[in-house]
């Protein structure tokens, strides 16, 4: 994953952002929502390439418009966040 992740709200409404990663790609996002694990906030991204991808970061709240997107770096960390992301999913497809 990319070190220097930088975001662009293209159009509020759409809640779309636009990943650019250290080798110049950029690829648009679809901002699926925000959750909280473990006393930290965390958000989930559809990239919009055609595949059935989840981007996953940390999420910190800077302003009201304005919002950091962190690269979880620990495996551990990660593989936990994602289990979160894959229940709250789950649960939301059984109601």
């Amino acid at each position: 994953m990319a070190e220097d992740i930088k975001k662009e709200i293209l159009e509020e409404e759409e809640d779309i952002i636009t990943l650019e990663f250290d080798d110049d790609t950029a690829v648009d996002c679809e901002i699926l929502g925000t959750f909280d694990y473990n006393d930290k906030e965390y958000i989930a991204l559809a990239p919009n390439d055609g595949t059935d991808d989840i981007y996953i970061y940390g999420y910190k709240q800077i302003a009201d418009d304005e919002f950091e997107i962190i690269e979880i770096e620990d495996e551990a960390e990660f593989d936990a966040v994602a289990a979160e992301f894959d229940a709250i999913m789950a649960d939301g497809e059984e109601e």
